[in-house]
C-alpha cells in the first residue's frame, strides 16, 4: 500500500534519539540480549543505507543496516526494523526493508542477513540461509537467519561466523 502522507529519508544523527524509543516500543529491553546485538555492539552502522520514514515531520519507522563479513562475504545486516505501533500494517516496514536493500546492493553489498520470521520476511526476497553456514556471537535459530540479494558466488561464501566490519 503506497501512502503519499510518508516520506523515506537517508538516517542522520538527529534520528538517534525517536529511532531509539521506537525500538525500545517495538522490542523492549530484550532486544539487547539478541545475538544480532552482539554483532551491532561491535561497530557502528552505516548510515549511508540506513533509513527513517517519516510523516508530516514526524519519525515514525526507522531500518538500520550494519556492515558485516558473514563467512567471506562482505555483506550487511539488516535491524533493527521497527515501526511506531500507531503506524503498524500501513507497509512502512516493508517499505524500509526494500530501500535499504536495494540501496545496500546498489553499493555493492554482496547480501544482506538479518535474524528474523520467515513469514514476514520472505515476501520481501529474503530466503533461509542454508543450515548450519552461517553463525552468531550467540544463540540463533537456525530457521530464522534469512538472506536477500545474493549472487550464487556471493552464496558460496556465506560459511562462518557474521561479524562487524569496517
Amino acid at each position: 500500500m503506497h501512502n503519499p502522507d510518508i516520506v523515506y529519508l537517508t538516517e542522520d544523527p538527529s534520528h538517534d534519539g525517536i529511532i531509539q524509543l521506537i525500538n525500545q516500543e517495538a522490542f523492549g529491553p530484550g532486544r539487547f540480549t539478541r545475538a544480532a546485538e552482539r554483532v551491532r555492539e561491535q561497530g557502528p552502522h552505516d548510515r549511508r543505507l540506513s533509513f527513517v520514514a517519516s510523516e508530516n515531520g514526524a519519525i515514525v519507522g526507522s531500518v538500520r543496516l550494519t556492515p558485516v563479513l558473514a563467512g567471506g562475504a562482505k555483506a550487511h545486516l539488516l535491524g533493527p526494523l521497527a515501526v511506531r505501533p500507531t503506524h503498524k500494517n500501513r507497509g512502512i516496514g516493508r517499505a524500509l526493508v526494500a530501500i535499504s536493500v536495494g540501496r545496500a546492493l546498489d553499493q555493492g553489498s554482496e547480501g544482506v542477513i538479518l535474524v528474523g520470521d520467515p513469514p514476514y520476511y520472505q515476501p520481501l526476497g529474503f530466503e533461509p540461509a542454508a543450515i548450519g553456514t552461517l553463525t552468531f556471537p550467540g544463540p540463533v535459530d537456525p530457521s530464522r537467519i534469512l538472506i536477500a540479494g545474493c549472487s550464487p558466488t556471493a552464496r558460496a561464501k556465506l560459511k562462518g561466523t557474521v561479524g562487524w566490519r569496517a
